[in-house]
């Protein structure tokens, strides 16, 4: 695996850590900041629903540090371009359906790593 290729894992999977910590710990606290056209008095209703998102971004997380001890290529790739594959897909939905940014902070990092792994 190059360096870019890692650089762009290793920042996918922090993104996914950093949201996880979001939705899970700070939706309360810093969520009405990031998200402001979220109406506030929401944020308390939906704490539950957030932290269970911010699960599901853990996991991606996961699976994409996972990578970093795979020490076969062609596992390390298939592990990486699922994981990938699940942001890319996550990233595409959500500019669709929330947000067009979402494609360019979750998406499009997402698709770089695995046009990266296919081309090597």
């Amino acid at each position: 695996m190059n360096s870019l290729t890692q650089v762009i894992i290793g920042s996918v999977a922090a993104f996914h850590l950093y949201i996880l910590w979001l939705e899970m710990f700070a939706w309360e606290s810093r969520g009405p900041g990031i998200f402001k056209r979220f109406p506030a008095e929401l944020f308390p209703k939906t704490r539950s629903l957030a932290a269970n998102q911010g699960l599901y971004n853990g996991f991606l997380a996961a699976g994409l540090i996972w990578t970093f001890f795979i020490h076969e290529p062609i596992w390390h790739d298939r592990i990486a371009l699922f994981f990938l594959g699940c942001v890319g897909v996550a990233g595409i939905y959500g500019a669709l359906t929330a947000d067009r940014k979402i494609f360019f902070v979750q998406g499009l990092p997402a698709l770089t790593g695995i046009l990266l792994i296919l081309l090597r």
